[in-house]
């Protein structure tokens, strides 16, 4: 038996609130509790989960789930962030100025790598949001040397500015760059993505997973991966 509470009625970041409301359309069901887990959304048959930090969090929750229902998993990528300081009221702004770091969809990996075969459930599906946002940070004195006394408080949403859906293994083909010869190292991937190298192993591990790519055998002390089925 399910039940639903209205929005907002569990503690959570502003960001992550701020995309339930985004994303919502009437008759959706908010905080439905289902076999025993409580789902962000609820739309007709399908449960909808938001996830702005870690997916490992998730990996029990979903893998229980997705047996026995078709599962959404909503994750926001920052392409443009703008950091807002703020006073020791924490309301009142002290500075705002927009960060040099731009994400990538290619981050995406980052956090697959916790469940990368659940992309093969029929049941699953990833929606990935490409966003602007603010992070707000406030003066914390705990805070790590090189934060400069500044720790991050909250973050919110500005604008949506695409919506990616990933049904299938097929639909992350677009990662391996087709300038690749048939057989390539995690080095070649990275350099024909324009990655950074510890991000190309993330990502030919998930799409391995997967089954977008397949183990080809070794080039000296490297592995040699080529497509999949």
């Amino acid at each position: 038996m399910a039940t639903s509470r209205s929005i907002g009625t569990l503690q959570e970041g502003s960001l992550h609130a701020a995309l339930k409301t985004w994303y919502a359309q009437p008759g959706d069901e908010f905080e439905v509790d289902v076999d025993g887990f409580v789902i962000d959304l609820r739309r007709g048959d399908q449960l909808i989960e938001f996830q702005t930090r870690s997916f490992s969090a998730l990996k029990r929750k979903l893998n229980r789930l997705v047996t026995e229902h078709p599962i959404r998993l909503v994750h926001p990528i920052s392409l443009e962030k703008w950091v807002v300081r703020l006073k020791a009221d924490r309301r009142t702004v002290a500075g705002r100025r927009k960060s040099p770091r731009r994400g990538q969809l290619a981050s995406i990996f980052e956090e697959l790598v916790s469940f990368p075969e659940l992309v093969a459930h029929p049941n699953f599906t990833l929606e990935v949001l490409l966003t602007r946002e603010e992070e707000l940070k406030i003066r914390d004195p705990t805070a790590p040397w090189r934060r400069k006394g500044w720790r991050i408080h909250d973050r919110r949403l500005v604008e949506v500015l695409e919506r990616l859906v990933f049904t299938t293994p097929a639909d992350f083909r677009r990662f391996v760059p087709e300038t690749l010869a048939s057989t390539f190292t995690v080095r070649d991937l990275a350099r024909a993505a324009d990655q950074p190298v510890w991000r190309a192993r993330k990502m030919a591990y998930c799409l391995r997973r997967m089954g977008v790519l397949a183990v080809q055998g070794r080039r000296g002390g490297a592995w040699l991966y080529g497509l999949g089925r």
